[in-house]
């Protein structure tokens, strides 16, 4: 008797597969379906499909479009909850770190050097000290190794060694530790390709509408296709909710009142050239309220956050004059030479969805995460942070699927590597042959490999057929065309902004903000998804009015004035 055969999946997401996924889920009953493209809800749908259910993934705009992809771009254990004695949440983080390193994702998550300094004698030593050694001790209490090294103590003259950008006499020395940073919106569509991979039915721009309900149990969605025009239903035994910061708002659909409610904190980070600060690490500053990052970011450092509550529009956080004014100020406490407004390159506003207390500040409320069947056929997960996004995942899935009527297996997600993964390392160490093989320059390898890890081949293959997309983006040197025509074939990129803001950086990266590149982009976009003349410019009017208004938002004095002036530059929604 002939053995049965396991289906080879694709995990191309392009319109084609798109409009296949939409099909699929309209057309017979899912066991999951997850409502939210960020990363707790792609790694919801990468759970799911991997234990064996039939699942589905909505995103009302593109993946990763809110919190996920404006975060501080560190997979972290949290240094500053030793301190409140959140011990179980550090230990947690650090297990997941070193997962993300050694197994899951190690080319899209790589180790980064951070300076923790002293300002007082002997006795901040020893108790910083203590806590590093405790947050090594429980990276070191998971199933993986924790991929990096442990701290180390630095003497004045060798804190400033290895970073002469600081100022003299502000520090007395300091400890040198290890977290690790990753692209977050990559990252995001990467998990929604893997799903895809393993068999789930994904689809962005595809908002929910509605709730099915039979008496009081969800039973499925009303959705609209935003580049269709569509409205149809979608069936489903559960329904994860794992919107973030719109987690009341879509509580509300149901009818239902939420067993907790999720504020937003605005966080804005600000981009600068790496020669405007001469360091070898990271580094960890402490504010009256939280902590200050100046993290390494290719070419550029990334200087971050703000924690101030708001309550005005969710899809477009906007960051204020005062905001990055508030960080060039505290970073120029402890620089040598200050950074002034010239300097920044880009900035970024997102909002983190924390889960409400009895606090009124936010950057008092818990990071931990809550999972609830509010209603019968309704899991809602909220609160938590990316570096714990697979724990969120699993424990949303687990919650679904103790309310079904079969025996699902548990979660397997530890030991599923991120697609573009398995191989990596062995990639990593041809790339000089792979460059000369290709005629191009090792740094540009690199650079995919760190982007796309053994997908590479994927993108060299396209290059094989037209040599001619080795070409950068006008603007923005580290990005080749070749990587907007796959965003658009394979990443599920429907819209230049999608391209500009998440597949590549450029919106954050380019002094121009991407003005630049916009029109050979949508170019090549074009040839991808059939737009015409007409589409192809609105698409590039669109990203210019969008930057504009980000542009003029920052030079706001408050929330409210620069709500306004961003929301002056609309959605991109087609229908």
């Amino acid at each position: 008797m002939a053995r049965p055969k396991t289906a080879k999946l694709s995990n191309k997401l392009g319109p084609e597969e798109r409009t296949e996924a939409i099909a699929n889920m309209r057309a017979k009953e899912l066991d999951i379906l997850v409502v939210g493209g960020g990363v707790v809800g792609t790694g919801a749908a990468l759970d799911a499909v991997t234990r064996g259910l039939r699942t589905g993934l909505l995103e009302q705009r593109d993946w990763a479009s809110g919190t996920s992809s404006r975060s501080s771009k560190l997979i972290h254990g949290g240094i500053r909850y030793l301190e409140q004695l959140d011990f179980p949440l550090v230990r947690e983080a650090l297990i997941e770190r070193g997962l993300l390193l050694q197994r899951l994702a190690p080319h899209l998550v790589k180790p980064v050097r951070f300076l923790y300094p002293l300002t007082e004698p002997v006795w901040e030593r020893f108790y910083v000290g203590a806590g590093m050694a405790l947050y090594d001790l429980f990276s070191y209490t998971g199933f993986a190794k924790p991929g990096v090294a442990h701290h180390r103590h630095l003497s004045r003259k060798q804190m400033h060694r290895a970073i002469p950008g600081l100022k003299d006499g502000v520090f007395r020395g300091g400890l040198a530790y290890y977290d690790a940073s990753e692209d977050d919106a990559r990252y995001v569509a990467t998990l929604a390709r893997t799903a895809k991979a393993y068999g789930a039915h994904v689809a962005n721009r595809v908002k929910v509408v509605g709730f099915l309900k039979v008496g009081e149990r969800v039973v499925g969605v009303k959705a609209k296709d935003y580049e269709s025009g569509e409205e149809f239903e979608i069936r489903a035994k559960q329904v994860v909710n794992a919107t973030g910061v719109w987690t009341d708002e879509t509580q509300a659909m149901v009818g239902e009142r939420g067993q907790f409610k999720v504020r937003a904190s605005k966080g804005i980070h600000i981009l600068i050239p790496r020669d405007r600060f001469q360091s070898k690490m990271g580094l960890l500053l402490r504010t009256e309220k939280s902590v200050l990052f100046v993290i390494p970011w290719g070419r550029h450092w990334i200087i971050g956050t703000t924690d101030t509550e708001w309550k005005l529009d969710l899809a477009h956080p906007a960051a204020t004059a005062k905001d990055i004014d508030y960080l060039l100020n505290k970073v120029n406490e402890v620089l040598a030479v200050p950074l002034t407004r010239e300097d920044v390159e880009g900035v970024y506003a997102g909002l983190r969805p924390l889960l409400s207390g009895e606090s009124d500040e936010t950057s008092k409320l818990s990071r931990e995460h809550m999972v609830a069947h509010s209603v019968p056929g309704l899991v809602v997960v909220a609160g938590g942070k990316f570096t714990t996004y697979r724990i969120m995942a699993k424990d949303a899935i687990d919650s679904a699927a103790s309310a079904l009527d079969d025996k699902v297996p548990p979660s397997i997600t530890d030991n599923i590597p991120l697609i573009g993964a398995e191989g990596y390392q062995a990639a990593w160490n041809k790339r000089a042959k792979i460059a000369k093989a290709f005629g191009v320059h090792r740094v540009r390898i690199e650079h995919l490999l760190n982007r796309f890890g053994v997908m590479t081949d994927e993108i060299l293959d396209l290059l094989s057929r037209r040599p001619e997309l080795i070409e950068p983006l006008p603007g923005a040197d580290d990005y080749i065309q070749a990587e907007v025509v796959y965003a658009a074939t394979h990443e599920g990129a429907l819209h230049l902004e999608d391209v500009l803001s998440r597949r590549t950086r450029i919106s954050i990266e380019a002094w121009d903000r991407g003005v630049s590149a916009a029109p050979v982009a949508a170019a090549l976009m074009a040839e991808v998804l059939g737009w015409d003349e007409g589409q192809t410019q609105w698409e590039v009017e669109h990203y210019l009015k969008r930057v504009a208004a980000e542009l003029a938002s920052q030079e706001q004095p408050d929330d409210e004035s620069a709500d306004r002036v961003r929301l002056q530059a609309p959605d991109v929604i087609k229908h």
